[in-house]
């Protein structure tokens, strides 16, 4: 029998699963608030349920949980990077990063990545499989644990495409922002895509009140399309469309995210035109100093040709900031401590 996964149940599916169990709906609110501000890891640390109840929680019940593996901080101790276990062994990495303004967490939503993106590590051993909603929050709540800090921010920004694992996504974000969870605020949260322009407009149609990131890198389909595969699923027009519709739906100023790669897509004229793109949206500009990754021949932008791409933009009217570079000692970019010890371990399988 497959045991209920109780950590990805939200309040009201948990005070249902409570009154199924021939208990009182309010066990179901200490069940949750046991789990999802506690952050506890077993039924036998809630004390206020009964053993009988915590037993028959135990024959119905798991509580899927992280498991720490490797954790790596910088040197200025800003960032830190952890590669979690999951419970069918497979592996993820989040990052916690340190601000004045609180402390930020960068989650992954699927195991590997299809969407292909030339310049990324994640995508390089593939789509291994969605993570759950208790998967995408114990990121959280160990990073918690284990920096015996709060998070205020959160970016789905890690491995994988959060927008492929929508339902999943959604159903996250309301427990993280629920009153009696964590209660982040929606606008605290950071969701990043690749454009996938019909999951764009389903989000939108959820009505929430999030940070949508667009992962751009490029201001026309044939320069997209040779860094970027799903570029030739969803054109930059129909990725547009979507996000006028998403800002008309939503209010939410829209983030588009431009990792720039000497010679590929640092060029003056390519600033012109992603300003011509964008003019009339109500969006930001994120340029990204892309962080090079031992797999691919790209290399990271020159600080002038940075800089340059930025004037131009900010000439044009363009609201835009170059994202501080954080944790580049310790493989902080998306997937590389991950590729690092999956390649780690293949090496030691060939050699038993």
């Amino acid at each position: 029998m497959n045991k209920i996964d109780i950590k990805s149940l939200d309040f009201e599916e948990m005070k249902s699963l409570l009154e199924k169990l021939g208990d009182k709906p309010f066990r179901g609110k200490q069940i949750y608030e046991w789990l999802h501000v506690k952050l506890v890891s077993s039924f036998d640390d809630m004390t206020n349920i009964s053993k009988q109840l915590r037993e028959r929680l135990k024959e119905e019940c798991e509580i899927t949980g992280l498991s720490e593996i490797n954790k790596l901080v910088s040197k200025d101790g800003d960032t830190s990077k952890f590669l979690f276990r999951l419970c069918d062994d497979r592996v993820l990495e989040s990052v916690l990063m340190k601000y004045r303004h609180g402390n930020s967490v960068c989650i992954s939503s699927q195991v590997g990545c299809k969407m292909g993106c030339t310049f990324c590590a994640s995508t390089i051993g593939g789509f291994e499989r969605n993570l759950t909603p208790s998967e995408m929050l114990d990121q959280i709540y160990q990073i918690q644990k284990i920096s015996g800090e709060r998070v205020s921010n959160v970016v789905v920004m890690g491995t994988g495409e959060p927008l492929d694992n929508l339902d999943n996504l959604v159903k996250f974000i309301g427990m993280l922002t629920d009153e009696h969870g964590l209660n982040i605020s929606q606008r605290n949260i950071t969701v990043s895509t690749c454009g996938l322009a019909d999951n764009i407009k389903a989000l939108a149609d959820k009505d929430l009140q999030i940070t949508l990131a667009i992962s751009l890198h490029a201001p026309n389909d044939q320069l997209r399309k040779e860094i970027m595969p799903i570029a030739n699923r969803y054109s930059i027009e129909s990725i547009m469309e979507a996000c006028h519709y998403y800002y008309e739906k939503t209010g939410r100023r829209i983030t588009f995210e431009y990792s720039l790669i000497e010679g590929v897509n640092d060029l003056p004229g390519l600033a012109k035109e992603l300003s011509h793109l964008v003019k009339g949206l109500n969006c930001h500009i994120n340029l990204i100093p892309i962080n090079p990754i031992k797999e691919r021949n790209y290399r990271q932008s020159e600080s002038k040709n940075i800089l340059n791409f930025k004037n131009i933009l900010e000439k044009n009217r363009i609201n835009v900031t170059i994202r501080r570079e954080m944790g580049t000692d310790i493989d902080a970019a998306c997937g590389q401590l991950r590729k690092s010890y999956m390649d780690q371990s293949s090496d030691v399988k060939v050699m038993n």
